[in-house]
């Protein structure tokens, strides 16, 4: 995963899609994605202001006040961060095991680093195949579904 949403980017993101869940179940996928596909597409064309070429954003404890950023996510070996900017300097970790159909709230001072991830509603439906038998697993924040 840190390869491909790091690594493998010279700038940035402009959207995400379907290739991330490449190997996954596909009763999963088509759950997540209503059985659509499409492509990750990088940010191109950029122009800078000075007309340099333009490069990745970094995100520091000076720096996060200017880019006007709400949000930050760090990669951990257990799971992901999510961390919301504008009320914690840490937040929850969401385990990579975390079924990706929880529902979360998107509400920032529910992300606090003293709680777990705030599940808002239960998942439906069984689990995904790779979901392992262990312990409840925390869950990923939601985002809105893209419909192509």
């Amino acid at each position: 995963m840190s390869r491909h949403l790091i690594d493998d980017v010279a700038v940035g993101w402009d959207e995400l899609g379907t290739d991330l869940l490449d190997g996954a179940p596909s009763a999963l996928v088509t759950a997540l994605t209503g059985g659509e596909q499409w492509p990750s597409r990088t940010l191109d064309n950029l122009i800078t202001p000075d007309g340099s070429p333009p490069v990745r954003m970094t995100v520091t404890d000076a720096t996060v006040g200017a880019q006007d950023m709400g949000w930050g996510y760090v990669l951990h070996e257990r799971g992901i961060e999510v961390i919301s900017l504008l009320h914690e300097d840490i937040g929850p970790v969401v385990g990579w095991a975390t079924d990706p159909r929880t529902g979360f709230t998107d509400r920032p001072g529910a992300w606090s680093s003293l709680a777990p991830s705030p599940v808002v509603r239960p998942v439906r439906g069984t689990p995904p195949c790779s979901a392992p038998a262990a312990s409840p697993a925390k869950a990923v924040a939601e985002r809105p579904a893209t419909r192509r």
